[in-house]
């Protein structure tokens, strides 16, 4: 008898394990549909947005823009980082105590793969996409202004993907470092967005 129920259990466990292998395959080629189809999306319409209502800015105000958008690269890929280092029983803590925004958070560590793909690979090849079109478009301001050479436009890209990588290699430091922090405070934003908040 003891045999016939070991096999079963072996059996179950052989079904449920081939049950979660297949579940995965399903999510990962999901992930990917959606992944391209979002990254598609967004490079294009930032790319629209770049080549006909940026290429009218002034130098100034596309500095700006500029800055402002490999900051954001930097913050996706910090929160990015920050899902995957934190430590999900924290927030099952907090959870109990009914703070706001734990349960979201359990969610992202729980999707970490998924939101940090979605952080520093969708949000930050756009954003590098951007980044580059407001580099070449600051070097031909430069040029018409100033009268610099053409080989200005090489500089501001060397200078706009230093920026870019210097602060993500501070940012990751910082996201392990603080990513408790980093993740809870993701979690009350998308919380206040939520249909289904968490209840204090």
């Amino acid at each position: 008898m003891k045999n016939k129920t070991e096999n079963k259990d072996s059996d179950n466990n052989e079904l449920s394990k081939k049950n979660t292998e297949e579940k995965k395959k399903n999510e990962n080629s999901t992930w990917f549909i959606k992944a391209f189809f979002i990254t598609f999306i967004l490079s294009l319409l930032f790319t629209y947005i770049s080549t006909n209502g940026v290429s009218k800015l002034d130098l100034v105000p596309a500095i700006i823009i500029l800055i402002l958008i490999i900051l954001i690269g930097i913050l996706f890929d910090i929160i990015g980082v920050a899902v995957q280092v934190a430590d999900e029983d924290e927030f099952h803590a907090k959870a109990s105590k009914k703070v706001t925004g734990s349960k979201t958070s359990i969610k992202l560590i729980k999707n970490s793969n998924v939101v940090a793909n979605i952080c520093a690979d969708v949000i930050g090849d756009v954003c590098g996409v951007l980044s580059g079109s407001l580099g070449a478009l600051i070097a031909i301001r430069l040029t018409e202004m100033f009268g610099w050479p053409s080989d200005i436009q090489t500089i501001v890209g060397a200078l706009v993907a230093a920026l870019t990588v210097s602060g993500k290699a501070l940012g990751k430091g910082l996201a392990k470092k603080n990513s408790t922090k980093i993740v809870h405070a993701a979690g009350k934003i998308l919380n206040r967005f939520s249909f289904k908040k968490d209840k204090k």
